[in-house]
């Protein structure tokens, strides 16, 4: 194992060897062998894994709820009664919210079309609460029919105070449920109920699959026999299922490279004008880095800053020029997000404590919209900082609302469930989770939150505390344009995919110097001429430390890519850089 760098330790990922041993035999070069076998898939398994097809989509009526769900829908649509899709202000909340739309839409009576209603997030919180119940239930006094869409599993009140007011009620969601189910006429949760190769549906791909069967029951009654209203849908429940972190494995696997391959064509008229204004090429083939890093966080940016009507708005619009304008709308939030984000973060990063199990930043003049992404760049700047102690779970607090972001190795909700009697509710998972503390318990939280997070090091090997994982180390003779290649045939990446992770032990820089707007990235070049060009994205400001270490080896991570600049070839992007160690 490598000795931990002065930045980082980074450690090889395990690929277990009858694996990789059956993908070398079924004729896959070892280097690609290992990148599959780490990621679970076998010999048999690695043709479809290459070429995931929508073909070989689950049936929607493979998830539990959908058959009751699509018939309270249709038995509403065909009485003409008024119909609220009750959704969320993220992106998968407004995604999946959009994907019902469109669908019931299509199959109601002129004048009959669903409402949507997306709680405000700083005024009435996530999903229902009584307060956006309240406000619904004002806004749309006829409502007969509530379908929520990734939220309602631990609304139990909510759901049986419309259920006393004579409206039924459909939820569908993806979240872990309580110990107590909502009381509704039907329930859709892969967490609840699903086959294994369901369960990770994100809010939208359930809504996807809801929709389909809605659809496709109205084609089977005549209640409907227009075009086909899949292509946007698909879009959409791709895109959400990126921003959301899902795994990107099996159905969603399906779901997101479709969605990417089609964008361009089936994409909503208002998304494609977001991703326009986000300035990538007209003609390079999106990647689910375009879904996650351009287009869901601007999408999510609506919802944080203002209201995520806009980002609706966006999407079910079929109006060419308004498309342009709320596009517009939805950038200028997400400049706002930005400029918000970079003020809390100059102040939570001079309140970290050294060496503490987890940071418990309290910004009580911040912003609670932005606090997740905060806690995200600090998780970063611990990577990068040696001083801070090394990355660890790191909570941001804003008026008592917090969003903590973990790295490998911790498990959030399990330190949340050590902090309890500090909060009021909390939610989450490993990585990710959501809070609110009690009045006046912030110190207290962190106390219990640092406890909780110190117990999940006991048992942990020291080499391992602290540490990221990549893939493999690499001889520079093996980047060639042929092995980037095979590299991008594993797209899409993300959760449960990770964009693999190479590593040069011992090589020696010749130059670096700033590239881009402002000097904002660094180009780096190797006295070993067989390594790629490469790239340092957002690492301008480093230019001088760097080049004070290049007159000694070091160890440099990367992923590696193919670029069609100019002459097509293979170019690294950077991940870290740092002293030479030790095998």
């Amino acid at each position: 194992m490598p000795r931990g760098s002065s930045l980082n330790s980074w450690l090889e990922r395990e690929a277990p060897e009858a694996l990789v041993g059956g993908l070398v035999a079924a004729g896959y070069s070892p280097l690609l062998s290992r990148l599959l076998a780490s990621r679970g898939v076998s010999a048999e398994e690695a043709p479809a894994f290459f070429s995931p097809s929508i073909a070989n989509l689950a049936r929607p009526t493979d998830l539990p709820g959908v058959e009751e769900a699509s018939e309270v829908i249709l038995d509403a649509v065909s009485r003409g009664e008024k119909i609220v899709i009750f959704g969320d202000y993220d992106c998968d909340g407004v995604c999946a919210s959009s994907i019902l739309a469109i669908a019931i839409g299509a199959i109601s009576k002129p004048g009959s079309r669903p409402s949507v209603f997306l709680p405000e997030r700083l005024k009435e919180g996530y999903g229902m609460t009584s307060a956006s119940v309240a406000r619904m239930l004002s806004e749309n006094p006829s409502v007969k029919l509530v379908i929520t869409v990734d939220n309602g599993i631990n609304s139990i009140e909510e759901v049986a105070r419309l259920k006393s007011r004579g409206i039924s009620v459909v939820v569908t969601d993806h979240h872990l449920p309580g110990d107590e189910l909502p009381a509704a006429d039907a329930l859709v949760n892969p967490k609840v109920s699903a086959p294994p190769h369901l369960e990770p549906l994100c809010g939208a791909g359930v809504a996807f699959m809801l929709a389909n069967a809605v659809v496709t029951k109205a084609r089977k009654r005549a209640l409907y026999s227009g075009p086909n209203v899949g292509g946007p849908l698909l879009v959409l429940a791709g895109l959400a299922t990126v921003t959301d972190i899902m795994p990107i494995v099996g159905q969603n696997r399906i779901l997101v490279s479709e969605a990417l391959r089609r964008f361009r064509t089936l994409a909503p008229a208002g998304l494609k004008e977001l991703y326009a204004r986000a300035a990538r090429s007209a003609v390079q083939p999106l990647t689910s880095r375009d879904f996650g890093f351009l287009i869901g966080p601007r999408i999510n940016a609506a919802g944080r800053m203002a209201t995520a009507m806009d980002a609706l708005r966006l999407i079910l619009s079929t109006d060419r020029e308004k498309c342009r304008a709320y596009a517009q709308i939805v950038d200028i939030r997400n400049i706002e997000r930005k400029n918000i984000e970079q003020t809390m973060l100059d102040e939570a990063l001079s309140k970290i404590v050294p060496g503490a199990p987890a940071q418990v930043i309290d910004l009580p003049d911040g912003h609670q919209g932005v606090a997740g992404i905060v806690a995200s760049r600090i998780l970063e700047r611990l990577v990068d900082d040696p001083s801070s102690g090394g990355p660890r779970p790191v909570c941001v607090v804003v008026a008592g609302h917090g969003s903590a972001r973990a790295p490998e190795g911790y498990n959030v909700r399990e330190a949340f469930l050590h902090a309890a009697d500090a909060l009021e509710r909390f939610g989450g998972h490993a990585a990710a989770g959501g809070f609110s503390v009690k009045p006046g318990e912030v110190d207290r939280f962190r106390k219990l939150f640092c406890e909780g997070c110190a117990k999940q090091l006991v048992d942990r090997p020291p080499e391992t505390c602290g540490a990221s994982y990549l893939d493999a180390w690499v001889e520079p003779s093996d980047l060639t344009l042929e092995f980037a290649e095979a590299v991008q045939r594993l797209e899409p990446f993300g959760e449960g995919n990770p964009e693999p992770l190479f590593g040069l032990r011992g090589v020696s820089l010749s130059e670096v110097r700033q590239v881009g707007d402002k000097g904002r990235h660094l180009a780096v070049s190797f006295k070993q001429n067989d390594i790629p060009k490469s790239v340092w994205w957002n690492k301008g400001e480093r230019i001088e430390s760097i080049r004070a270490a290049s007159s000694s080896p070091c160890d440099v991570v990367f992923t590696l890519e193919v670029s069609d600049y100019m002459a097509r070839h293979a170019e690294l992007r950077i991940v870290d850089i740092s002293p030479c160690s030790r095998s």
